[in-house]
């Protein structure tokens, strides 16, 4: 959906990557390694593709938050951010093994939520149920009424790319784009 945006003819692939942290692997590092391992994978099998990789990270209190999986653990999760802020990590890799070309960014968005009451966090679940995501909410759909604010330089790395940065890679690239 991100990347139908700008325009550009694109293939999506699965890199299959085990996305398990290290020993004392930062979430910085984490989401940067994993964000260029996968677009190393695709670019294996597809030298001359400038090819995309990215990854996400949630974290709240220096750990990192993953996808709650049911209700309950959604429900835990949306109590326990009542009022706190998150911070999501989105790295995006562009690769290109045929010309040799690599840059990687890291884009930080702090999410800040309202003070939430349990009554409206089960109505949010119940409709929306985003048990796969990490954080339990859909910024780009209902989740956005849990939130006070969002501090990013660019709102598209919360649902999961910086478009803006990711364009200027793919310009770097030797891509056309407006």
């Amino acid at each position: 959906m991100l990347l139908e945006r700008l325009a550009l003819p694109f293939v999506c692939k699965s890199p299959n990557t085990d996305e398990t942290a290290g020993i004392n692997e930062s979430p910085a590092d984490l989401v940067s390694r994993l964000a260029t391992q996968k677009a190393l994978v695709v670019a294996n099998s597809n030298p001359s593709a400038i090819v995309i990789g990215s990854d996400q990270v949630a974290v709240f209190q220096d750990q990192i938050i993953g996808k709650p999986g049911n209700h309950e653990l959604a429900l835990q999760q949306l109590m326990s951010f009542s009022g706190q802020s998150i911070d999501f990590l989105t790295a995006v890799t562009v690769f290109c093994r045929e010309i040799g070309f690599y840059e990687q960014h890291t884009d930080s968005t702090q999410v800040q939520f309202r003070t939430l009451q349990k009554n409206e966090i089960e109505r949010y679940l119940l409709q929306e149920k985003p048990y796969d995501c990490a954080g339990a909410f859909k910024a780009e759909a209902l989740g956005i009424v849990l939130f006070e604010s969002i501090k990013s330089n660019d709102p598209t790395a919360l649902i999961g790319l910086p478009l803006i940065r990711t364009a200027g890679m793919l310009r770097n690239a030797g891509l056309f784009l407006p």
